[in-house]
């Protein structure tokens, strides 16, 4: 399920701009996680970053790895580990769904953003292959030559208005 931005009960945390150049998304979930309190403040005021993060499913349960949740300044003993694994929440089916297509050689679960919806935090996990030396840079062609025709548009309203 992909989420409205433009909706004032969905607030970005933080999100994986680096994914969207690195792999060919194939398909999009939203999650719930399973989090300690302190991680949930911590999220609200920001302090999350996606990097080097992914997920894996073992044991009929989906983990996300490597996401770096700041510990919380104001946290006693009771503060949690920045880049410990947790859990994720999805449907049976989607468990299933997912655990098939890893089986397949060149995919993998990749988090594109997480945020709050409704006060709860969710993540944007997306099935992803790898792209090559050459897909990056054909993306990147193409994404340059739409900036210039739009740049050319622009300045050719601006003269005739």
């Amino acid at each position: 399920m992909a989420k409205k931005k433009d909706d004032p009960r969905n607030k970005l945390i933080a999100s994986n701009k680096k994914a969207r150049h690195d792999y060919n998304i194939i398909d999009e979930y939203e999650c719930g996680m399973v989090l300690m309190g302190t991680e949930v403040k911590s999220l609200r005021q920001g302090r999350a970053s996606l990097v080097d993060g992914f997920a894996e499913v073992s044991g009929g349960e989906v983990w996300l790895h490597n996401v770096h949740i700041m510990e919380y300044a104001q946290g006693t003993w009771t503060n949690h580990a920045a880049r410990r694994k947790r859990k994720l929440l999805l449907h049976r089916y989607e468990i299933d769904k997912l655990e098939q297509k890893m089986k397949e050689t060149g995919f993998t679960l990749v988090p594109l953003s997480i945020y709050f919806k409704d006060g709860r935090a969710k993540i944007n996990l997306a099935v992803a292959q790898g792209k090559k030396l050459h897909d990056k840079r054909q993306t990147l062609r193409e994404k340059q030559d739409r900036r210039e025709t739009d740049r050319a548009l622009s300045a050719a309203r601006r003269r005739q208005g």
